[in-house]
């Protein structure tokens, strides 16, 4: 009997070792400030709480996706991602539905989720620009940022399409409500790439990453650059001469998505679910100044006024930007990263 006992603790303690190992997801974000603040706000928190392993990597976008879905070797479980990326990628077929039967969004706000990818944190695309050179009295508008001889100086931009169109066409005058009209033809978005292609003398760097231009600015390489306000925040924390406006800025929102295939599913959707809850996201901005897509998060106590009043998403900043289009991204984004990728190479 003894021995009969002690032989099902062994198989229910082996039971339970191989669920636990199965618990477990790999997520792949862009590093940085950005993913240690996810790391120390969601990531963290949800795998002592749940008791999920996680393993974090860092990636390229959803071009990586496409190569493991496409050769059949999907190592991600989840992903970090632009909503404009992953719209098209979920239009592509790179990504799991989400099964929001698991995931709880009814205290999102409204339009930060998607079939495909639901909403991690609300940032903003600004002009940024070094104190050192322009002090306080930097660019106000995206026509500033081009105004060579108002202000001299070098400059970075985004070296990829997702936001660097939209800043351009209102560069050229084109009023912000305008701009996602004018850009759906090939001839706005080559209106755009134009406006781009006559500051490109005066731009030294064509940033791929947040890391990237968070640094440039650190290092004092460029006076002025595009870039998320959250990663200038956490510069000019580290030593940065660095100021951003919001005026004219895109408001957008990064999300979290499933690749196709991937190995741990329904863990995945699992996590997604643990980290989506307010008492997560209410953290986020301790370490970044994102927003959280859960407006629960701003009823928690975490995130005082003040605080909020700093976010993207506060009403007083939104009511300044644009509001990224997800439909834009989701039918002109391909051929427009081609376009855009043969003026960076002529």
């Amino acid at each position: 009997m003894k021995l009969k006992m002690m032989l099902t603790v062994t198989v229910a303690m082996a039971a339970f070792a191989a669920v636990a190992q199965d618990k477990q997801v790999t997520i792949a974000s862009w590093g940085g400030s950005y993913q240690e603040s996810q790391s120390k706000a969601l990531f963290e928190p949800a795998e002592a709480k749940t008791g999920i392993k996680v393993t974090q990597e860092t990636y390229g976008g959803m071009s990586d996706v496409r190569l493991q879905v496409q050769t059949g070797k999907v190592t991600l479980d989840i992903v970090a991602s632009g909503s404009g990326s992953a719209a098209r990628a979920g239009a592509e077929g790179l990504l799991e539905e989400l099964d929001y039967n698991v995931i709880d969004v009814s205290t999102f706000y409204p339009h930060l989720y998607t079939k495909y990818c639901v909403g991690g944190d609300v940032f903003s695309t600004v002009y940024a620009w070094n104190t050192n050179t322009y002090g306080d009295n930097g660019p106000q508008s995206w026509a500033d940022f081009w105004d060579t001889d108002k202000f001299p100086g070098k400059r970075a931009y985004r070296g990829k399409v997702a936001g660097a169109l939209e800043p351009a066409l209102m560069a050229d005058g084109v009023a912000p409500e305008d701009v996602y009209k004018v850009l759906d033809s090939e001839e706005g978005i080559k209106r755009a790439i134009d406006k781009i292609r006559q500051l490109k003398p005066h731009i030294d760097v064509f940033w791929t990453s947040g890391a990237q231009h968070a640094q440039l600015m650190k290092d004092g390489e460029v006076d002025m650059t595009t870039g998320w306000n959250g990663r200038f925040d956490n510069a000019a924390k580290d030593g940065a001469k660095v100021k951003y406006s919001f005026n004219q800025a895109l408001l957008d929102y990064d999300c979290f998505a499933i690749p196709k295939g991937a190995p741990n599913k329904d863990t995945a959707m699992a996590f997604l679910a643990e980290i989506s809850k307010p008492e997560y996201q209410d953290d986020l901005p301790k370490y970044i100044t994102y927003g959280p897509t859960n407006k629960a998060a701003y009823e928690t106590g975490e995130i005082d006024a003040a605080t909020a009043a700093g976010l993207p998403s506060s009403p007083a900043n939104a009511a300044m930007q644009l509001p990224v289009s997800l439909d834009w991204y989701a039918k002109w984004e391909t051929k427009a990263a081609e376009m855009y990728q043969e003026m960076l190479t002529e």
